[in-house]
């Protein structure tokens, strides 16, 4: 059929397209053995991860993960016959899957699959192990009707969690330990499952493994935290008190604040990742229980009540902490601008005092500056007159009938005001220049 005409596609439309497809759940037909293993990979190793698969493929001389590949299924003929190796990359882990065939009278768990790899390209896997499981599925008819007996074998005496899931196609069971192997062990007796479908549910039971612990990793940070929570709230109260009585010095409360604050957004900035992805984390194993369908076996504990008795409250925890470190954010910061409010309040008390006490010094230089301008009508006008009368008394001498004493006696008052007038209108002058140059200083003035 015709293609119709699209518009340009968007760069990633086919990238995205392809992602809802991407890492497929492997087949399993029981009797079969699966093993999961999920490592903490650095962003600097994952070369070094690509590099390593490589080294595995030229062993069997078989392509390897192309450049970049964030997934890469193989079949590999082992010891154990043709085994199923799938590895995918996520966010901050990579997990690789093995799987192959049971014999169905073995022992449940005599054996894992990771056997069926080379034993030091296995152990030599970049990353540190966050989660190994080892699956086992097996037949009903090899379990018997309750499957009981195989449970038993597989767990001994030790406290199974389980339930009928996928509609009671299958019984799920486990106990959560970690064996002697390094693997948490699960066992899944096959009630009419497909291949397809208990792929589907191996995949669920591995990433509620894998989930759970990345979630937990959160723990032992809010477990540091929450001392220094407690010492930073006693001593914030104790500073808070202080204010509020007035007592200590401001600028002092205030410094400490300042290093109450940063040591708090010390503690966020390390923590919020991890406190976001616990979140993220226990969403998706909430989200894989669910998937399951779980229904209740008598006597036996559901996943979901074991995750909500064990899990649950670890996450609460850490979620408890990261919303008391954002509200001791909030309560620092509320107390310091208080306190900084209260500090620009004293400095602008002082300023005004400062102010006021330019004020007067100014108004008493004026004073002084008013005083000295008389003195120096004064000087001024008592050298005027004096160089009049030695003009006059120059001018008597030349036969000018004068009288030297009477003229000087009447310029004094004409002198005097003279000067004044002069020493006004010099004084307007400046000022008139002063208001040019800054009007708004001068209507302030005015």
């Amino acid at each position: 059929m015709p293609v119709p005409a699209h518009p340009p596609e968007h760069p990633q439309r086919r990238r995205l397209a392809l992602e809802i497809h991407a890492r497929p759940p492997e087949a399993l037909v029981n009797p079969a053995r699966a093993s999961y293993l999920a490592v903490m990979v650095d962003s600097s190793a994952r070369e070094q991860e690509l590099a390593h698969l490589a080294a595995l493929a030229a062993q069997h001389a078989v392509a390897g993960p192309g450049e970049g590949a964030t997934h890469w299924r193989v079949q590999l003929p082992t010891r154990l016959g043709t085994a199923t190796l799938k590895w995918e990359r996520h966010g901050e882990f990579s997990g690789y899957t093995v799987i192959v065939g049971a014999a169905a009278d073995s022992l449940p768990f005599a054996q894992t699959a990771s056997a069926a790899m080379p034993a030091e390209w296995w152990r030599t896997i970049p990353g540190q192990t966050l989660a190994a499981v080892a699956l086992e599925l097996r037949g009903e008819v090899d379990a018997g009707p309750s499957g009981d007996g195989l449970v038993a074998s597989a767990f001994g005496s030790r406290s199974v969690v389980g339930a009928l899931v996928a509609d009671a196609s299958a019984q799920v069971m486990t106990d959560f330990w970690l064996h002697d192997d390094g693997c948490t062990h699960v066992l899944v007796i096959d009630r009419g499952l497909g291949a397809a479908q208990a792929g589907r549910i191996a995949q669920r039971l591995f990433e509620i493994e894998a989930y759970r612990v990345l979630a937990l990793l959160a723990l032992p940070i809010a477990q540091r935290q929450a001392p220094r929570i407690d010492a930073i709230e006693k001593s914030l109260a104790t500073l808070t008190d202080g204010i509020a009585q007035g007592g200590g010095d401001d600028e002092a409360l205030l410094h400490q604040l300042t290093t109450m604050a940063a040591e708090v957004e010390s503690g966020i900035a390390a923590s919020q990742f991890r406190f976001g992805a616990c979140a993220a984390y226990h969403g998706l194993v909430q989200t894989r229980i669910a998937e399951l369908r779980e229904q209740r076996l008598p006597g036996v504990q559901t996943l979901e009540e074991f995750m909500g008795r064990r899990l649950s409250p670890a996450v609460a925890t850490c979620t408890t902490v990261q919303s008391r470190l954002r509200h001791l954010a909030d309560r620092v910061g509320q107390a310091s601008a208080l306190l900084s409010t209260r500090v620009d309040i004293a400095r602008e008390r002082q300023n005004q005092q400062l102010l006021a006490s330019m004020d007067r010094r100014a108004r008493t230089q004026l004073r002084l500056q008013q005083t000295v301008e008389g003195l120096s009508v004064a000087a001024i006008a008592y050298y005027l007159l004096g160089l009049l009368g030695y003009g006059l008394k120059g001018a008597k001498a030349a036969g000018l009938t004068l009288n030297p004493d009477l003229i000087v006696g009447v310029a004094v008052p004409v002198v005097a005001v003279a000067l004044l007038f002069a020493l006004r209108h010099t004084r307007r002058r400046i000022a008139r220049r002063d208001a040019e140059r800054d009007p708004h200083d001068d209507a302030t003035r005015h």
